[in-house]
């Protein structure tokens, strides 16, 4: 080897420690095989479903409720809330809820295991919700019993109530109104009947009234 082959691999030799110097103080990863200067691996991000804890199930069968879901999703880890949807006039479930669990790892076994899972004959719907998804009031109203309303209660108040001359009027020529529409159709059968007219007052109602106690 010539003079000058041998100060051109010093300087190579060189510059390539100078470069691997210059890499030291940088974090790095792994020093390629082939030589040169560190590499860094690419930074892993971390998957929006690998922190979801939230479910959704979807075509929840009648009679798989509250307590029911509570016992059946517990076996695979430890339940923190869990909601159904219900109508807020009956009560009636929606067939549809949610459950949160403790931990995400939990949560996307649930998903895995019971997505598509026969259940009385419903296929459940079983997805992970991610966190930026989450309604702020999802949980609203946790722990709170719906207890329908009595409608007949309330229908007998609407009809006992208090009403104007007006309302009165009305509502006696409604019922004239159907009367008339009930002669033509008994007319029209052949039927030879009179209905009895119905006559409507002007008063309202007369108010019951309390007597008092007899004096002893």
């Amino acid at each position: 080897m010539g003079v000058k082959a041998k100060k051109g691999l010093k300087k190579k030799l060189k510059n390539s420690s100078e470069l691997v110097v210059s890499h030291s103080d940088e974090t790095s990863d792994f020093l390629p095989l082939e030589g040169g200067p560190r590499r860094k691996l690419p930074a892993q991000e971390v998957h929006v479903k690998d922190t979801a804890t939230v479910l959704y199930i979807g075509r929840i069968p009648h009679g798989f409720y509250e307590d029911q879901m509570e016992g059946f999703f517990k076996q695979f880890g430890k339940v923190k809330r869990l909601r159904i949807a219900r109508n807020k006039k009956t009560g009636n479930s929606k067939h549809y809820g949610f459950v949160e669990f403790e931990s995400p790892e939990v949560a996307k076994i649930v998903a895995e295991c019971m997505h598509n899972y026969l259940l009385f004959e419903h296929m459940l719907q079983v997805h992970l919700i991610p966190p930026d998804r989450v309604h702020p009031k999802l949980w609203n109203g946790l722990n709170r019993r719906y207890k329908p309303p009595n409608w007949t209660d309330i229908e007998r108040k609407r009809l006992n109530k208090p009403r104007t001359i007006e309302e009165h009027q009305r509502l006696v020529e409604r019922i004239l109104s159907r009367n008339q529409k009930r002669q033509r159709k008994i007319e029209a059968a052949g039927i030879d009947y009179e209905c009895p007219d119905i006559v409507g007052s002007t008063q309202p109602a007369p108010k019951k009234i309390k007597f008092d106690e007899e004096e002893e």
